[in-house]
């Protein structure tokens, strides 16, 4: 109500005012008569005059009322430069603040709401640069100065910053108007005082800043990379660090444009996606879900079976879908596309030199225009006391010690509640290992909604999982006999968990040592700094995938590697910004969990204003008749839009599923769209169109529906309906 208040009273102002000004004789010859009259009066009483014209001023300019240069004028021709020039620049930058507050009281919140994240990138420019785009457009002033004022107030911009860049920027302009005032008496019209030479000048001011900031920007760069000489010519045009799923797209994108790229991996290509990660962890959890569906056959009306688990046979199906896929990242298909494969260790010798130590025992050394850092991961095992002593695995060294056993550990211990840890414990238990894992947190998947944490440790406790959150790892040790076993201190005290196996999968950590990044002065603590365009304090040197952050997701790096690609081979003429806010998550459990943009607890976290809609799976017709009828679909919206802020899918192919949601996403598609979409019957990607009639219904207005059955009624010749 006082928002609704204050935007009536400042209506009927600002109407009064029009409608006062519809009289008024706003021309040369008017204004001349009016200072004449006013004369006597300042005269007499100078400052009460002043102080008049300044209190006048800050009304019109915050009512932004169309009179405001010819106020600047007559303040000119009644006061003289100097005094005119100080109630007119003071005044106008007060009612400027004075409209800004006013935009973001009244509209900032309602914008935010509807436009929130669409809204971050413009908010994150504006905190950076914000005062340069406001100096800039105040010193031009074919601007129009009121809408700079309101659309300001909807952006982040601080109000001290708004006040000082809006006083430093309309001075010039004030300056000129203001002189113009006191030659009134020879002045024919408001054409001659802005000429396109004046124009061009305000704009060669304005722009002053930008060129500034590049001037630094540049002469930093030049001291940085002072100690080193530049090549005059150089052998290639880039230079990948890692052929992992990031290092393979950023040569692939430079190779397709026809630059001359060089590839360069210390281990095996693909990285660990594909030999330690992604690839082999969905085969494993392939095998475990078809051991699981057949224990639970009856569910489906069959008989159940409970299957032998001859584990090198799993694994060796595991190896083979490797093998399978291995020639897709493989040294022969990138020389055939056009890039040079070195196989050995890379290190910068100085931005533009990357010396390689080829597995052969040569050294080669490479000058080249640009680099990309691509130079991954690698697991992080925590320092508990007498973790050394058991031997724990990893997600890089779990697959060989697998592969090395007849049959499943009879007991495995997971250490960590994340993606991997819950994957790999729900696939050993359905292969027949009793699990424990260890959580410290209070629940699993700690980037997720509590609601779809719960459904996760679920899933876990179904499939046999001993889920331990809450409990934080103490000490490893083994016994005389052997037995090996760790320590988890929780709520209810110290337990000891004896263990054949462990897995530690507490987080992953980039690998940065070896590569010469410290003698290149290129900061990376616990990731390579990148700004927005991924570059390193050197332009010329790109970092990406999980060797940058903030994502450790295969698809995140390859997104994150076309750009530092496209960037390096612009050379700098153009550089486009990674967009992150529709990168999709999925964790592959069964059933599946995937995300895109934001769920409930980042939304909070942000204060962005957001309403659920929550679709049941349950009520699907494809998940009944497959006797998977577990899960929801989950949809974030601004309230009263349909535009999507984030969703969640807990289901069966839940990630497949989730692909229409980041679409949407990505082109600015509301729920509207998905609604007024075909999806074939019965189908699981139906759920996204029934969540999205969820919402629709939702919206609906009682009042109306009461009078639309009311109207039926009265078609009808029913006695109740419409009158």
């Amino acid at each position: 109500m006082p928002r609704l208040a204050l935007a009536l009273a400042l209506i009927a102002a600002v109407a009064a005012a029009l409608w006062a000004l519809a009289e008024a004789d706003l021309t040369i010859d008017g204004l001349r008569r009016t200072v004449a009259a006013a004369e006597a009066w300042r005269d007499a009483n100078p400052v009460a005059a002043a102080a008049a014209a300044f209190a006048t001023y800050v009304a019109v300019t915050a009512l932004s009322l169309p009179v405001a240069v010819w106020m600047t004028l007559g303040i000119g021709a009644l006061f003289g430069f100097w005094t005119g020039l100080a109630i007119v620049s003071f005044a106008a930058s007060i009612g400027a603040t004075l409209a800004f507050l006013t935009a973001r009281y009244l509209a900032r919140g309602w914008v935010q709401a509807r436009f929130g994240e669409r809204l971050r990138a413009i908010d994150d420019g504006v905190r950076r640069d914000g005062a340069f785009y406001l100096f800039t457009l105040r010193m031009i002033p074919v601007v129009p100065f009121f809408a700079v004022n309101l659309l300001m107030g909807l952006t982040a911009m601080r109000t001290r910053t708004f006040y000082l860049a809006s006083q430093a920027g309309m001075l010039a302009g004030t300056a000129v108007y203001v002189n113009a005032g006191t030659q009134l008496a020879r002045l024919d019209g408001l054409s001659g005082i802005l000429t396109l030479p004046v124009l061009l000048s305000f704009a060669a001011l304005g722009l002053m800043p930008w060129g500034a900031r590049a001037a630094v920007a540049a002469i930093r760069r030049r001291r940085v990379a002072a100690r080193w000489t530049r090549p005059r010519r150089f052998d290639r045009n880039l230079v990948v660090i890692g052929g992992g799923a990031t290092g393979l797209v950023a040569a692939y994108v430079a190779a397709a444009a026809k630059a001359k790229v060089t590839l360069v991996e210390a281990h095996r290509m693909g990285g660990d996606c594909l030999n330690t990660g992604c690839v082999p962890s969905k085969a494993l959890i392939a095998a475990a879900r078809q051991a699981h569906r057949m224990r639970h056959a009856d569910r489906w009306g069959l008989t159940p079976a409970d299957p032998p688990v001859p584990l090198r046979k799993v694994m060796s199906r595991v190896r083979a879908a490797v093998a399978a896929i291995a020639p897709h990242d493989s040294v022969e298909r990138y020389t055939a596309l056009g890039v040079e494969v070195l196989q050995g260790h890379a290190r910068l010798v100085d931005p533009w030199t990357v010396e390689v130590a080829l597995h052969g025992g040569e050294t080669r050394r490479l000058t080249t225009r640009a680099i990309v850092l691509a130079t991954g991961a690698a697991p992080v095992i925590p320092p508990i006391p007498g973790i050394g002593e058991v031997r724990p695995l990893t997600s890089d060294t779990l697959w060989d010690a697998l592969s090395a056993l007849d049959t499943p550990p009879a007991r495995l211990a997971v250490l960590g509640g994340g993606p991997i840890g819950c994957e790999i414990a729900q696939a050993m238990a359905r292969l027949g290992s009793a699990v424990t894992l260890i959580e410290a947190a209070d629940r699993l998947l700690l980037r997720e909604d509590d609601d779809v944490s719960a459904a996760a440790a679920g899933a876990l406790a179904t499939s046999g999982v001993a889920v331990l959150t809450g409990h934080s790892a103490t000490a490893c040790g083994a016994d005389p006999d052997g037995t090996r076993w760790i320590e988890a201190r929780g709520p209810e005290g110290t337990r000891r968990i004896a263990f054949d196996m462990l897995l530690v999968a507490t987080g992953r950590a980039a690998r940065l040592d070896g590569y010469g990044l410290e003698d290149l002065g290129i900061p990376a603590s616990r990731v390579i700094e990148t700004n927005d365009w991924l570059e390193t304090v050197h332009p010329n040197i790109y970092a990406a995938g999980d060797a940058a952050g903030p994502f450790q997701l295969t698809h995140a790096g390859a997104h994150q590697a076309w750009h530092a690609a496209v960037n390096a081979m612009l050379g700098g003429v153009w550089r486009l910004r990674a967009d992150y806010r529709t990168i999709p998550a999925a964790t592959f459990i069964d059933p599946e969990i995937a995300r895109v943009g934001l769920n409930e607890r980042a939304a909070t976290a942000r204060g962005i204003p957001f309403r659920v809609t929550r679709y049941d799976l349950c009520d699907l017709d494809r998940a009944i008749a497959e006797g998977a009828a577990e899960g929801f679909v989950k949809v974030l919206t601004p309230p009263g839009s349909d535009r999507i802020l984030g969703a969640t899918i807990v289901g069966e192919h839940a990630a497949e599923t989730l692909t229409e949601f980041t679409l949407a996403m990505r082109h600015g598609l509301g729920l509207s769209k998905i609604l007024a979409t075909v999806h074939p019957y019965p189908t699981w990607s139906e759920a996204n169109k029934y969540a999205a009639g969820a919402w629709r219904r939702a919206q609906l207005n009682p009042r109306l529906l009461r009078l639309a059955e009311r109207f039926h009624a009265w078609m009808r010749g029913d006695a109740g309906g419409m009158p």
